[in-house]
């Protein structure tokens, strides 16, 4: 009797276990239970996320002096941290400074800056702030280093010898020869602000949001541009950084000279496939000709694309080339006289300068002139 009721409470336990099983794995069943999860009136209280952040409140005009602990919050949250750069930074103890949003130097002198000492970090490529100091009026970031070699704690350990003489070398600085700075200036001090507004107004020379190298440097080129470099075309207008980003650097380059004119031209792709010439002038493409598979030749020649900083530096150097004199240039000025000492002739015209008389006596210059006698 015992036996025969254990018999019938284990095949009741089953049956009740296989019913169980069969209920949770009903698509009917599963069906009807997402159903319900996505009913409009049950999603009424889960809010979707926006994928897009906000941008942070602007810093208030009256805003107080930075606080110690924000000083402390804004070095901890910047030291170390991998960013991408929004400009070109030239090398050197000459870095950058930005204040409300504008950026110094630029333009030619930038260029000039950058041919002289070569740049630190380009637009697009990845950088880490190694230090940060915050002033009364500006915060200073350095990149890479910085253009000054900071010493260890150790290298400020001097061991003294025999007669007092250091082992230790010398204790001043090095330059750095690959990092540089940017300054952010205020108006009057360094107010109280969140990391988020610190970065907002970092953006136009540091990007804090790109995930990698590519999108960095498409968000730094007109739309144009961004938009031929993702269908990998090349516009004319391009500088060598655009096309590098758009096809890649090219397999082959041929220099040639048109007339007086000497250029590079860059050659993409093979027989029987499309071919691609890619001519430079400088830094711009002038042309770009397209071989097809069909025998059909394309030719491009007038200007997609134009770049501000080209436009700028031309518009610079003409404001320039008035005020350029040889350097031989005649002068009235007397040895440690002051310009606005010299005396001006009323007419406008420059004198003839006065040539000193001659110490030994002239020979004749002809038959018949008479030597002089002393």
């Amino acid at each position: 009797m015992l036996r025969f009721r254990s018999i019938s409470l284990l095949g009741c336990f089953l049956t009740v276990a296989f019913l169980a099983y069969g209920q949770a794995n009903d698509p009917a069943q599963t069906q009807s239970s997402q159903s319900d999860s996505s009913s409009p009136h049950l999603r009424k209280n889960t809010p979707e996320p926006d994928p897009t952040p906000k941008p942070p409140a602007p810093i208030a005009p009256d805003a107080p002096r930075i606080s110690k602990q924000t000083r402390y919050d804004l070095i901890r949250n910047f030291e170390m941290q991998l960013v991408y750069a929004r400009t070109s930074f030239p090398m050197g103890t000459k870095g950058l400074r930005l204040k409300d949003g504008a950026i110094t130097p630029s333009g030619e002198e930038l260029q000039q800056m950058l041919s002289l000492w070569g740049p630190a970090v380009r637009p697009g490529d990845p950088a880490h702030i190694s230090y940060v100091q915050i002033k009364d009026d500006h915060i200073h970031f350095e990149l890479n280093g910085g253009p000054i070699h900071r010493k260890k704690w150790y290298e400020h350990i001097e061991v003294s010898g025999t007669n007092g003489v250091p082992v230790t070398g010398a204790n001043d600085p090095q330059t750095n020869a690959h990092g540089s700075y940017v300054d952010l200036y205020f108006d009057k001090h360094v107010p109280e602000m969140t990391t988020a507004q610190l970065r907002e107004l970092l953006y136009p020379v540091l990007d804090f949001n790109a995930k990698n190298r590519e999108q960095a440097y498409l968000d730094t080129v007109p739309p144009n541009v961004k938009a031929a470099i993702q269908a990998h075309r090349v516009l004319v207008g391009m500088n060598q950084e655009m096309v590098i980003h758009a096809k890649g650097k090219a397999p082959r380059k041929v220099r040639e000279r048109d007339g007086d004119t000497e250029y590079e031209e860059w050659i993409y792709g093979e027989a029987p496939a499309d071919v691609d010439f890619v001519r430079f002038v400088g830094d711009e493409v002038v042309r770009v000709e397209t071989m097809k598979v069909s025998g059909e030749k394309i030719v491009r020649t007038e200007k997609e694309v134009i770049l501000p900083d080209a436009d700028k530096d031309k518009e610079a150097k003409k404001e320039k080339a008035p005020e350029e004199h040889p350097a031989n240039a005649p002068s009235l000025r007397r040895p440690g006289e002051d310009s606005q000492d010299v005396p001006k002739p009323s007419n406008g015209a420059s004198p003839v300068p006065v040539m000193p008389p001659p110490d030994m006596p002239q020979p004749p210059s002809g038959p018949g002139d008479v030597l002089p006698t002393r």
